[in-house]
């Protein structure tokens, strides 16, 4: 079944500049081949439960196993019979405004 996840994996006890331990997460995302968006805050990843969920676990491990105190904040929103609802929730709310979202 198709899940879209807000996921944020944040590291602990490196310093006050995390870019280079989130970057590392984020490789695995990325090469995970599945839809994906990098936020702010939270990464949005959509696929099937399995495959995100694993993709999920081994961006964390990508640091826990180097001894990084990990935290994993996590959303998921499953939604039967529809897919690419990533783009398609935010394409509603940009037709019903009319705009891009960006003020």
């Amino acid at each position: 079944m198709n899940v879209l996840v807000a996921v944020a994996i944040a590291p602990f006890g490196v310093g006050d500049e995390l870019a280079d331990e989130v970057s590392q997460a984020v490789r695995v995302i990325r090469e995970s081949g599945l839809s994906y968006k990098v936020g702010s805050m939270f990464t949005e990843i959509e696929g099937e439960w399995d495959a995100v969920m694993a993709v999920v676990k081994e961006a964390t491990f990508a640091l826990a196993e180097k001894g990084i105190r990990t935290e994993v904040v996590l959303k998921a929103d499953l939604r039967p019979g529809f897919t690419d609802t990533m783009h398609s929730k935010v394409a509603k709310v940009r037709g019903i405004l009319g705009d891009d979202l960006h003020a």
